[in-house]
């Protein structure tokens, strides 16, 4: 083809794209959209009702031969989609734990998308990967995490996906300095153990799965009436498995369980982790948000004492998920374990100390994947908009609006209180019901369309969970959902 041929085609191909003027035109649309969206979510039924297969039924089997108009999306969007959404972002979302959004996470996501950056080296975008640092470190001194956390020591942060990715690449590295980083090399041999609670996320299973230490190598400690681990078990798990000549390599200590918001002994933990040089990783994936407010840091006492930690902003903190905030006290452990070095990565940048030695971070080596999107413009985004004031503010009117719940569930002599709740998350059931009644009391009040709540196992009874921390959630909502409970148990 010759150079005359192509300048041809190219004015044909270019009309494909959409131009500049309908991409403004669309996008004030689109933003218009979903700020009704917002003002108007509380009016839907907060669980879809679509049953399986029903969205798909209404999609062409075909995709579209000729693009189509973006008018038609956005129909098709309120027709098709809308039927099949589960409103996590209505003030009556009660169940599982929150990933709530807020006006400038959405703008500050949307400016990340447009500037479309992979951001896996320093050098495909300095802003990218210096912003997340500095984010990261604000973020030490705004929830008072240990110094050791911060990237000017030897340690710092990273926004993984989530906190199973956190899990994952911690067991990633205690599996590597319990073996001096042979496996790497080498492949398993050894009959390396982890530990964590029998209320521990279900991450950490799939964690040791994935890592290769298998699910028999997977220690689940018991826990005490509040549901949290016993370090006292702990210690004697490991020395029962140190005498049978096995490798105890890792503990996952979790402030704030999914089932019961159970608050580990962190401190009491890592000394036994300390004691018999085991890595201590710390989840406080939905309550490490709490330690925002200095009444509610004591969640993190001991927190000295871990390897590793992370929280997600995606949950309690107006982020849109995902956005999970990774520490390590020891980083050249974390790059020594994941980076990979092949020659089209290479760049002066990075050989000019890298991120063990200080130069620059290549955030690639904190993490599995190679790419990762520029996610620390919508957490700064949220700081900002919010400053520490009004997210503090925040937190502290879900915790009083939960404990006040708790309260008016201690006072209805139908119901009883699983667990106190020490922060957000109210386990509560019919205190002389059967499973079959309270699982019948869930489904009813899901089916209402009016609230939203999920059940757990607690001493092996189902309990409903009632979780505080939409962001729009008022005390009107919590009243209306109380409400609707006593009247459906009373049906």
């Amino acid at each position: 083809m010759t150079d005359a041929d192509y300048d041809d085609l190219m004015p044909n191909a270019m009309k494909y794209h959409m131009s500049a003027e309908a991409f403004r035109e669309h996008g004030y649309a689109m933003i218009d959209w979903i700020a009704k969206y917002m003002q108007a979510v509380e009016t839907y039924p907060v669980m879809s009702s679509v049953k399986p297969g029903d969205v798909r039924a209404n999609l062409p089997a075909q995709p579209p031969q000729h693009g189509e108009p973006f008018e038609q999306m956005l129909r098709d969007v309120d027709e098709i989609i809308m039927p099949g959404i589960t409103h996590w972002q209505s003030p009556n979302f009660f169940g599982f734990f929150p990933a709530n959004v807020s006006g400038p996470s959405i703008l500050g996501d949307l400016l990340a998308s447009g500037l479309g950056v992979q951001g896996m080296l320093w050098a495909t975008s300095p802003a990218c990967t210096e912003l997340e640092t500095h984010v990261l470190d604000w973020l030490v001194d705004m929830l008072d995490l240990p110094e050791r956390f911060k990237s000017t020591t030897a340690g710092g942060g990273v926004i993984q996906d989530t906190a199973s990715s956190s899990t994952l690449c911690a067991l990633l590295a205690a599996r590597e300095r319990a073996t001096s980083f042979d496996v790497n090399e080498h492949g398993a041999d050894r009959k390396l153990i982890a530990y964590c609670s029998n209320q521990a996320h279900s991450s950490v299973e799939k964690a040791v799965k994935i890592a290769g230490l298998g699910r028999a190598n997977l220690r689940l400690i018991e826990v005490d009436e509040s549901f949290a681990m016993r370090p006292q078990a702990l210690a004697e798990a490991i020395a029962r498995d140190a005498a049978a000549g096995l490798t105890p390599c890792f503990v996952c200590a979790t402030v704030g369980t999914t089932s019961s918001n159970g608050l580990d002994p962190v401190r009491a933990i890592g000394e036994v982790c300390k004691r018999n040089n085991i890595y201590l990783h710390v989840d406080a994936a939905m309550s490490g948000t709490a330690a925002l407010c200095p009444e509610f840091r004591y969640i993190h006492d001991g927190l000295e004492l871990a390897d590793s930690y992370c929280f997600n902003p995606h949950k309690w903190m107006f982020t849109n998920f995902d956005c999970d905030c990774f520490y390590v006290a020891d980083r050249a452990a974390l790059i020594k374990t994941l980076s990979v070095q092949p020659e089209y990565l290479k760049n002066k940048a990075s050989e000019s100390g890298g991120g063990e030695s200080g130069g620059v971070f290549d955030y690639r080596d904190w993490h599995i994947p190679l790419g990762r999107r520029f996610r620390a413009l919508k957490l700064w985004f949220v700081i900002r908009h919010y400053g520490i004031e009004g997210l503090q503010s925040h937190i502290r009117e879900h915790v009083k609006l939960s404990q006040e719940f708790a309260s008016w569930v201690e006072a209805d002599d139908r119901f009883e209180l699983v667990v106190q709740p020490p922060l957000t998350l109210v386990c509560f059931r019919l205190s002389r019901g059967s499973d079959e009644m309270n699982q019948q009391l869930l489904d009813d009040l899901n089916r209402s369309g009016k609230l939203f709540l999920t059940h757990t196992k607690l001493d092996d009874k189902l309990t409903l969970r009632f979780s505080i921390g939409a962001t729009y959630t008022e005390r009107r909502h919590v009243e209306q959902a109380w409400a609707l409970i006593q009247q459906t148990a009373s049906a």
